[in-house]
């Protein structure tokens, strides 16, 4: 056995070990101090863990003109590369930042793109410890009201659970064009899957379940990205890959038959962050059919890297 491969599942027992003792604090805290057990089971579900941002990945986040604005109690690190006449906003997902975009920042400023990303609450180089889905919508909604009309939004991961979300509640905030890749489907889903990790009792999963209701006065079912989707008029590309061990490529396919005006591509051998020439050539050649890219060597690495 590699010493990567040892050391990978040590972490991997870790986390287990770590998850399943979180899930019987939880449980014991349900029966003793009910209304406390559920607010942390709902932080817990909600938090974000940050990873290390390199000097290599500042710098480049730091390449084009950044800027904070102000979003409850949190500051939001914005970018914006380029200056062209038309305007394309990227979205990460969950655990991420938007140094995942470099490859497609690179492309799209080649061609009169002005290009704009931001890092969600507790991601990246903004602040806060917490994300949702609502959440993410509201920041969504606020950055997209000091852009204006957008040519395109590409959007990663619970990124495209949320803008989807978003322009359901907001159709007006509606880009010319939308990709969505690798989005999940269903809200309850990830509670299920929450509820298993950490061996949640019935007792302390209805709490959790509940205190989500009452926060975001729906309940988890009601976050459904196909539903979302049925509402999106706009012409869309929907990627997934079949091999996604984060989130079905099913979802997609419900997606995919929820918007009318859509384009399903499942791709094999990619993974659910889908780093890939072949993705990137295909997402900028639907952002704009005249951006062309060549797939040299060089640019093969930086997708690789990003």
């Amino acid at each position: 056995m590699s010493k990567d491969t040892d050391r990978y599942l040590k972490q991997h027992r870790m986390k287990k070990i770590v998850s399943k003792l979180l899930g019987a604090y939880l449980n014991l805290l349900a029966l003793v101090a009910p209304r406390y057990a559920a607010r942390v089971g709902l932080a817990l579900f909600c938090r974000p863990f940050r990873g290390k941002i390199t000097n290599r990945q500042k710098e480049f986040l730091q390449s084009g003109y950044s800027f904070e604005f102000d979003f409850q109690t949190e500051k939001i690190k914005t970018y914006h590369w380029g200056n062209g006449s038309k305007k394309v906003l990227l979205i990460h997902g969950w655990q991420s930042h938007s140094y995942r975009w470099k490859v497609y920042v690179d492309e799209l400023i080649k061609h009169d793109y002005t290009v704009l990303a931001f890092d969600a609450p507790g991601h990246g180089l903004s602040t806060g410890n917490f994300l949702s889905v609502p959440l993410y919508g509201e920041v969504l909604e606020k950055m997209i009201l000091q852009i204006g009309k957008l040519d395109a939004i590409v959007a990663h991961s619970i990124g495209g659970f949320s803008i989807l979300y978003t322009l359901y509640h907001n159709p007006p905030l509606s880009p010319d064009k939308l990709v969505i890749m690798a989005a999940p489907g269903e809200a309850q889903e990830f509670f299920d899957f929450y509820k298993a990790t950490l061996g949640l009792s019935k007792k302390s999963s209805d709490l959790v379940s509940a205190h989500f209701t009452e926060r975001f006065d729906r309940k988890p079912e009601y976050f459904s990205a196909p539903k979302f989707a049925s509402a999106i008029k706009v012409p869309g590309l929907i990627i997934h890959d079949e091999g996604d061990d984060e989130t079905s490529a099913a979802h997609s396919s419900r997606i995919h038959k929820q918007w009318t005006n859509s384009k399903l591509w499942i791709t094999k051998g990619f993974g659910h962050n889908l780093k890939s020439l072949e993705v990137v050539k295909e997402v900028v050649a639907f952002v704009d059919k005249e951006s062309p890219i060549e797939p040299t060597t060089e640019l093969l690495s930086q997708v690789q890297d990003s």
